[in-house]
C-alpha cells in the first residue's frame, strides 16, 4: 500500500509551472527567441508606442534590463524605437513588420503549447482551471499576462532556464 501523502496543489502548480516554462522556452527557441523576448514582443503589441520606462514598469523589471531586451530585438529588426511625439526625451517602442510576423508565429506557438499541455482536460475543464488559477493569481497580486520572472532577469536577458514565458 502506498502511504505517501497526497501531493499538494501548491507543489503541483510549481512542478507544472516549471515544466510548462521549459517547454515554452523550447518552442520559442524554434523562432530564435527567449521567453523574455517573447513576452516583450507581446507587451509591445498590446499597446504600441509605450515608452521603455512604461514597459519596464508593466513587466516589473528595471529599465536597464528592459533596454537589453529592446536592444537585441531592435538589432534583429523586430522592434524599433521612435521619438515620442509628446515627449522628445522618451522613445516609443513599436513592432516592425518583421515583428508583426513574429508575433503571429508566437501566437501559433502559444496556442500549440497550451493545447499540448492541457490535452488531458476537456474544454470545460480548461475553462474552469483557467478561472480558478486566475482567481489565485489575482489574490496574489500578480499582473495579468506578465510572468513574475522579469524581476529576476540579469542585464543580458537570459534569466533562469525557461523564465519568463509572459502570457502563455
Amino acid at each position: 500500500m502506498d502511504e505517501r501523502r497526497p501531493t499538494g496543489a501548491a507543489f503541483l502548480l510549481t512542478q507544472l509551472g516549471t515544466h510548462a516554462a521549459r517547454r515554452f522556452a523550447d518552442r520559442v527557441s524554434a523562432v530564435d527567441l527567449t521567453p523574455p523576448q517573447s513576452g516583450l514582443i507581446r507587451a509591445v503589441a498590446q499597446e504600441p508606442g509605450r515608452s521603455q520606462q512604461a514597459l519596464a514598469a508593466q513587466l516589473g523589471t528595471p529599465a536597464t534590463r528592459l533596454v537589453a531586451l529592446v536592444d537585441a530585438l531592435e538589432k534583429r529588426g523586430v522592434l524599433e524605437r521612435r521619438r515620442n511625439p509628446d515627449d522628445r526625451r522618451l522613445y516609443a517602442v513599436h513592432l516592425t513588420p518583421a515583428g508583426e510576423e513574429l508575433l503571429a508565429d508566437l501566437g501559433r506557438l502559444a496556442a500549440e503549447h497550451e493545447a499540448d499541455l492541457l490535452a488531458p482536460l476537456s474544454p470545460e475543464e480548461r475553462r474552469s482551471l483557467a478561472g480558478l488559477l486566475g482567481r489565485v493569481a489575482a489574490a496574489e497580486g500578480l499582473t495579468p499576462g506578465v510572468h513574475p520572472g522579469y524581476r529576476d532577469l540579469p542585464d543580458d536577458d537570459r534569466g533562469p532556464q525557461g523564465a519568463p514565458p509572459c502570457g502563455t
